[in-house]
């Protein structure tokens, strides 16, 4: 039975664990993205992501918390200078976790895990913008509109020259 099991362990003692997990986010923290298998990057994504939560309110508090887990003072700089500025208003899922097949070596299901908000290939560095369907006036009925008062307070400068 698998009562209360909510840690997957990877074949790995506690502090072998803490260690590899820390060292992977410190990495994804600054690199963005890294490829790890996905059992590893399924319980990296369970260990970075109240990590970003907790960079979203700049305390001493929250710094040292964070500090505790990662054990790195870059990668907690720049976890609340860059990565939080990008994420203030997303209320979760800072993580992404993209399949990339298998190893050669030994078939293991390889994945990226990456940082939505840093990725450029899926939103191409802007944000979409939404086209209106309305089927009200067209521009054409407002731009005959909007160049009359331009006719108009040129015609009056010329009557007051």
């Amino acid at each position: 039975m698998r009562h209360g099991k909510k840690v997957n362990h990877l074949s790995r003692q506690t502090g072998h664990r803490k260690a590899m997990l820390a060292n992977m986010a410190c990495s994804l923290i600054e690199h963005k993205r890294i490829n790890t298998t996905v059992a590893k990057a399924k319980a990296l994504k369970q260990f970075v992501e109240p990590l970003v939560t907790k960079s979203k309110e700049d305390t001493t508090h929250n710094r040292r918390i964070v500090f505790s887990y990662l054990r790195n003072k870059y990668a907690v700089t720049e976890l609340f200078r860059e990565v939080a500025a990008k994420v203030g208003d997303r209320p979760g899922g800072y993580t992404r976790i993209i399949k990339l097949g298998n190893r050669l070596g030994d078939n293991a299901d390889m994945a990226m895990i990456e940082l939505v908000d840093f990725n450029t290939v899926y939103n191409g560095g802007k944000k979409e913008v939404k086209k209106s369907t309305r089927r009200g006036r067209s521009k054409k009925a407002d731009a005959p509109a909007t160049e009359a008062p331009a006719a108009d307070s040129s015609e009056n400068t010329e009557a007051t020259e």
